[in-house]
């Protein structure tokens, strides 16, 4: 390296050392809070220490030099003191920070300047001992510099070589000895302090640094902890954050607040038909619809296909569904992919603070349900709370306490509906159907306790004893008459609950192979792969599996492929007024055509009317069950039935055999 190269080398070096750094804003405002601590020291200090000298030379030296002087050094100090005391709480912008930094290099300059001058001008006046008393003010003033402008270095190096550079050739020119050697001692302990000044800074420097980075972690944690990979939409964690938040808000304020829930319909098929990639990426696309519909408000994923929306300033109710079912027919038009166009539709629950939910819990608890009367009622479409799913609310509360009070096997009964083979008339077997009277309530509907202890999740403690009793009368019929049971999902998500229906159907008297145990399709919205473990085992046992109300959910070939199904069931809903409907009477035929394909029986469920039951004989249903044959029947009225079917079977044997050829002659 050159001459010229070193010196310009040495140069950048000196005055980067000499400048105060604008590079690191965070750094700026630690050395300026650390700073303004301790300044008002050091000028007091100053002061004190001024005045000290001045006192010693009041009597030899002129009055402006020891009292003009000083007390103009006083106001000066006193100023910045004041200064320095109000900004010592402030949380500065780095540009301020800066700024009053620079102004201290500058003034590092001239305040030493004007004290050291002050201070040889008192030299000729006094005796030896006065003139000491020079030089250790002298050193005590850079010393106490030191310390107190650690945290600005370039500060403190000016001071020290003003100071302590005009002290030591002051003092070395005088030759006496004495003061020679408190030239150099000083210089020394001066270069030591400076040399730990340094060291000190460069940890300070270092600890900011640090801390900066940790701080950057701890942010990117943060964010990673608050924010859905996948999506980028704030997670669960952030939404309960955020709610709680503008709750406080709209609480304090008295603002309306909405809270809608979104849960999308169909996106469980479209991941088992095209696989996790396709889902990960419709997701990817339902939450940019989701972002740009909105404007005031803001959306979450709360995990899986769920997500939700917090509307800040929500308007009135009228306006509010209609927004929401807006956003609902955003999220369900077609999605191109590369795979193929899928389509969703998004239900979604709304609730209002402070209309019927006046805290945090309510007011989500409230939007959920909404959602679960959307997805029932209006599939698809937006809900919003009212008062009559308040209403709602507190009767399924009270029969949920009732149903977990309940005497169980006392107050469950069964009823049994025939299963009809309408080719000869002749029943194949019953269903089950529960039966719940309550001594408070009377006689509750299936459709509303089952319903309340699934999403209580205590449905499990109804199953055992219904199954039980179902089995108990079933093993008094003769073959080969079948029995059709019902179990829910949660009977079946876990190894404990299906080994417990495992134990009560060998506990039994009754054959296996001729028990059929009919799941929902629904039941596959849940963890698909413990379920179709349970249904193996149950199928090792020997019973039947039907899939229940088939066509009403989101079956698809694959999932029926996967799952060992001996039976599939026809929904009422396709069956009514079927001989009317040409839409209804083509989906039955096709579902009776696929039945016969993947060599399934097939119950067509909810025949009420002879008209229906022509039309099915016309499609080539075999199977049938509903009121146009019976309505649900006691176990006397069952028992009824067995003897009654058997009598007839009996006759119409009799009467064919009469009128066959052989007994004719």
């Amino acid at each position: 390296m050159s001459r010229a190269m070193k010196i310009l080398d040495a140069k950048q070096k000196l005055q980067h050392f000499m400048s105060i750094r604008s590079d690191n804003p965070d750094l700026l405002k630690a050395q300026y809070r650390a700073f303004t601590r301790q300044m008002p020291m050091m000028y007091l200090i100053l002061i004190s220490s001024t005045w000290a000298l001045s006192i010693t030379h009041m009597q030899s030296a002129p009055i402006w030099l020891t009292v003009g002087v000083p007390a103009f050094f006083t106001l000066g100090c006193m100023l910045r003191i004041t200064f320095w005391w109000r900004t010592r709480n402030v949380d500065p912008m780095p540009e301020v920070a800066h700024a009053a930094l620079v102004r201290t290099n500058r003034l590092a300059i001239g305040i030493p300047i004007a004290f050291t001058v002050w201070s040889f001008l008192l030299v000729p006046y006094g005796d030896a001992y006065a003139q000491s008393h020079v030089a250790f003010y002298m050193a005590i003033t850079v010393i106490s510099c030191i310390f107190c402008l650690m945290y600005v270095r370039s500060a403190a190096f000016i001071v020290t070589v003003i100071v302590n550079g005009a002290f030591v050739v002051f003092f070395m020119a005088s030759r006496q000895p004495t003061f020679v050697a408190i030239a150099v001692n000083v210089a020394l302990v001066c270069a030591g302090m400076m040399s730990i000044l340094l060291t000190n800074y460069r940890n300070f420097e270092r600890m900011v640094i640090s801390q900066q980075r940790t701080e950057a972690l701890s942010n990117e944690n943060l964010l990673l902890a608050n924010v859905d990979s996948l999506t980028e939409l704030p997670n669960r964690r952030a939404f309960f954050t955020h709610l709680e938040t503008e709750f406080k808000r709209a609480k304090a304020e008295n603002t309306r607040l909405a809270l809608g829930v979104i849960d999308l319909d169909g996106f469980k098929p479209v991941n088992d038909l095209y696989g996790h990639s396709v889902g990960d990426r419709l997701l990817i696309d339902v939450s940019e619809r989701l972002t740009t519909s909105l404007k005031a408000s803001r959306a979450f994923r709360l995990g899986g296909d769920e997500f939700a929306i917090v509307a800040p300033l929500a308007p009135e109710d009228a306006q509010l569904v209609a927004n929401a079912n807006a956003i609902s027919e955003r999220l369900g038009a077609p999605y191109h992919l590369p795979e193929g166009t899928v389509q969703v539709s998004a239900s979604m629950g709304i609730a209002v603070f402070p209309n019927l939910a006046s805290t945090l819990e309510q007011l989500f608890d409230r939007a959920d349900y909404a959602l679960y009367h959307a997805k029932k009622t209006r599939r698809g479409g937006a809900v919003l709370f009212d008062a009559e799913h308040e209403k709602q609310i507190n009767i399924e509360a009270r029969i949920e306490h009732l149903l977990k009070q309940a005497n169980l096997e006392d107050e469950l009964s069964v009823m049994f509906q025939p299963i009809v083979n309408i080719g000869n008339e002749q029943t194949v077997g019953f269903e089950a159907l529960a039966r719940w009277h309550s001594p408070v309530l009377g006689r509750v509907s299936p459709a509303q306790f089952f319903s309340i202890a699934e999403r209580a999740g205590i449905v499990s403690s109804l199953t055992r004893p219904l199954l039980k009793k179902a089995l108990a009368f079933a093993s008094e019929w003769e073959e080969p008459l079948r029995l059709s049971f019902n179990l829910s999902a949660h009977d079946l998500n876990s190894c404990e609950g299906v080994l417990s229906l495992i134990g009560i159907i060998e506990g039994s008297r009754f054959d296996a192979r001729r028990l059929d145990l009919e799941i929902t399709e629904t039941a596959f919205t849940h963890d698909s792969e413990q379920i179709k473990r349970s249904v193996e085992m149950l199928r090792l046992l020997g019973c039947g599996i039907s899939l229940d109300d088939f066509g009403t959910g989101y079956s698809s070939l694959t999932r029926l492929h996967a799952l060992p199904l001996t039976k599939i069931k026809i929904d009422r809903s396709f069956v009514t007024d079927l001989h009317k409907k040409p839409a209804s009477y083509k989906i039955v035929k096709s579902l009776l055509t696929l039945s016969r394909d993947m060599e399934l029986e097939c119950v067509v469920e909810g025949v009420e009317t002879p008209e229906e039951l022509a039309a099915l004989k016309e499609l080539g249903a075999t199977l049938v069950q509903g009121y146009v044959y019976s309505r649900p029947l006691s176990e006397e009225g069952a028992a009824e039935w067995q003897l009654t079917a058997a009598w007839q079977s009996k006759l119409t044997n009799s009467l064919n055999r009469q009128a066959s050829p052989v007994n004719a002659t």
